[in-house]
């Protein structure tokens, strides 16, 4: 099977090209990225060494680029994770998450009509259905939870599942969307608030929290999520959307507050910083259908993942040192175009 992953040089789409790649050893797996600020062929360090891996740069929303990657690799399988991702970008340039996140997205699904696939998957977000009281446990996102978004990052991500549900009963295309709550782990850019925590406080540097830190937040380690997108890609049903949860709320400041305990570092060093405009409230999924249709579940609790995490950050300064000094951007030219 060849499988074209879509933004595999970001966080999660680079920890699903590992994971596939580990568990599959006659796949072939493409990554096609554009190498924007959140692309980082370091995190692709490794894949680069195996045989079955091939990296190709190039952007979504570009039917030139697109057409060419069908035409000369004529994938089997689809997987989209390639979006502007980051809330408070999109609400200071709504235009590039649109074009992107939109328009990206339906120049990838004409491409998968025009030379056939078996399987297109769109990696959503639970963002899409807005938020959820804070007072209110009890109450959970599920596949029927209407649309409601609160940001032009998230209305994006609504607008690309509309597009690929479209596409399916419109044209018969076999597509699938999975819905995720917050991805945590190795290789997560810094601007995002776990590997942002304990990059600042490895430096004894402000924590910037949001309002009083009471927003709450189902953290899935990415790992899981790896797992669980594989599972549908093979398993699941065309046309169904896919929920994906961790089963671990915490409020922001609890994530803080966990961060700096494993760090050693003083609290004192929480800065609370004026809220974001339109700030979600909670966030929390029901992973039911996945896990009745296709038995997954989450394996990784929030205390183990978190601990994995930042002993990812400290064995890896590097990685990330690169990003905050920029020198990350050069590693494309320095690593792979002598390969």
């Amino acid at each position: 099977m060849k499988i074209v992953v879509t933004g595999g040089a970001g966080f999660i789409g680079g920890n699903f090209v590992h994971y596939m790649l580990n568990k599959y050893d006659d796949y072939d797996i493409i990554c096609f990225d554009a190498l924007t600020y959140a692309g980082n062929m370091e995190t692709l360090e490794q894949a680069l060494d195996s045989p079955n891996f091939k990296f190709i740069k190039g952007d979504i929303s570009n039917v030139k680029e697109v057409e060419s990657l069908f035409e000369e690799e004529k994938p089997d399988v689809i997987v989209n994770f390639a979006a502007e991702s980051h809330v408070d970008r999109s609400i200071n340039n709504p235009g590039v998450f649109l074009k992107t996140n939109v328009i990206g997205t339906q120049i990838l699904l004409d491409a998968c009509r025009k030379y056939g696939i078996e399987r297109y998957h769109q990696v959503s977000t639970d963002e899409v259905y807005g938020d959820l009281p804070v007072d209110r446990t009890d109450l959970f996102f599920t596949e029927n939870t209407p649309i409601h978004t609160s940001s032009p990052y998230s209305a994006s991500k609504a607008g690309a599942d509309l597009l690929v549900q479209a596409y399916y009963r419109t044209y018969g295309l076999p597509v699938t969307i999975s819905r995720c709550s917050n991805n945590y782990g190795p290789y997560h850019f810094p601007e995002k608030l776990i590997p942002l925590m304990i990059v600042n406080a490895l430096n004894d540097k402000p924590l910037p929290v949001y309002g009083k830190g009471d927003n709450i937040r189902d953290w899935l380690y990415v790992e899981d999520h790896c797992s669980a997108i594989d599972l549908i890609i093979h398993r699941g049903t065309v046309g169904e959307v896919y929920n994906i949860g961790g089963h671990n709320e915490r409020t922001n400041l609890e994530v803080v507050k966990t961060i700096i305990k494993e760090l050693g570092k003083s609290e004192h060093l929480i800065n609370f910083v004026t809220d974001r405009a339109g700030h979600d409230r909670r966030y929390a999924i029901n992973p039911t259908k996945i896990h009745s249709e296709l038995g997954w579940s989450p394996n990784t609790k929030f205390d183990d993942g978190i601990k994995q995490t930042i002993k990812w950050y400290l064995e890896n300064k590097s990685w990330w040192e690169n990003i905050i000094s920029g020198d990350y951007k050069n590693y494309y030219a320095k690593m792979y175009e002598s390969r």
